[in-house]
């Protein structure tokens, strides 16, 4: 009699485990935000109240719920600044969230594209915007540039990637030749090929890296395949502890407009959405001097080229364009609908 209740005891809790399992697997969304909201919200704000700089002179918006996000623009601005310098900003991507449906799309401008810089006297290259006027004047050159307002800024000094990537144990990066820095006036290091993950350091040297033939462009991809690779790794992180720890590493080196309870609220809504879809583009353009006997390297944006990608932002940025209709880059045209890119894929299209 004993044994028998044992065994429809032991039953009892096989099949309650079972069904919990089902219900989990069917609601791990719902499970992730309870989650994320008991564990984790609190403490993520309060590490983010650091990093929040609002802009001098720009409204200051209000949060609300992640159910009632729209669509919007942020300038992610990749710093590479090292010891105390202002440093110049070698990325500069304009993004467009769509946090209700896990959508992002990036529009990365060559560092060394000649536009016009507002308050300066004549056209420069759109890296030296941050290095006159930091956050703010780069902003503002976006926003003349693609003829739109952008909504929030974020920067991200890679020197403070290099513990994060430590600490959650390296990240895998498509690298299939050894990379090499050894020109006079550079750094020097050597990147080995063929790694399974790779540490900070290496990780670092390859958005580094400078002597390949690819110059601006080629500066640019690595640095979405980096960013992409890091996202990647995060969003597979079985420990939601660590988070908290991450942003405590990340310190100074990340900055943003985005108020605290702000990005938890963003956070939740990319958790909501069931997720996370990246496309990216480059703008298309020639590396050249300004004049035929001089006069400076440049890259000249392609007008045709930019005037696409004005049209992809405006249209992402319309709440009432279904998911399945949004306008891609030419690369990923034959993808309907809009499917999770990986840092691999990014690689494989060119970007």
């Amino acid at each position: 009699m004993l044994q028998r209740r044992w065994q429809k005891w032991t039953a009892g809790i096989l099949a309650a485990v079972l069904v919990f399992g089902i219900i989990g697997y069917f609601n791990r969304t719902a499970i992730a935000l309870w989650g994320f909201d008991t564990f984790l919200s609190g403490s993520v704000q309060k590490k983010l109240e650091k990093s929040y700089q609002p802009l001098e002179g720009r409204p200051v918006t209000e949060p609300v719920s992640y159910k009632e996000m729209r669509p919007f623009s942020l300038l992610l601005l990749g710093v590479d600044q090292r010891k105390n310098e202002r440093g110049r900003s070698d990325t500069m991507i304009v993004t467009v969230v769509r946090p209700d449906d896990g959508a992002v799309l990036m529009i990365s401008i060559p560092r060394d594209s000649y536009v016009e810089i507002p308050g300066r006297s004549r056209p420069d290259k759109i890296t030296h915007a941050y290095a006159y006027g930091e956050a703010g004047l780069a902003v503002q050159t976006v926003e003349e540039m693609f003829d739109m307002h952008v909504d929030h800024y974020a920067t991200i000094n890679f020197e403070g990637f290099r513990n994060v990537i430590d600490a959650m144990g390296g990240i895998r990066l498509p690298i299939e030749k050894d990379i090499v820095n050894k020109g006079a006036m550079h750094e020097k290091f050597i990147v080995k090929a063929g790694q399974q993950l790779y540490n900070g350091t290496d990780a670092l040297n390859f958005v580094r890296y400078r002597e390949d033939a690819g110059g601006d462009v080629s500066r640019t991809q690595r640095h979405q395949i980096f960013l992409n690779a890091i996202l990647d790794k995060a969003a597979g992180m079985d420990q939601w502890a660590q988070i908290p720890e991450l942003i405590d590493i990340m310190g100074d080196n990340f900055t943003t407009d985005i108020a605290p309870e702000e990005m938890v609220e963003l956070g939740k809504a990319l958790l909501a959405s069931g997720s996370r879809t990246i496309y990216s583009h480059t703008l298309k353009g020639e590396g050249r001097l300004l004049h035929s006997n001089g006069g400076g390297w440049y890259y000249f944006v392609e007008e045709d080229d930019l005037d696409k990608a004005k049209g992809w932002v405006d249209a992402w940025l319309n709440d009432s364009t279904p998911l399945q209709s949004l306008p891609l880059p030419d690369q990923y045209q034959s993808k309907q609908p809009v499917e999770a890119l990986s840092a691999a894929q990014a690689q494989a299209n060119g970007h």
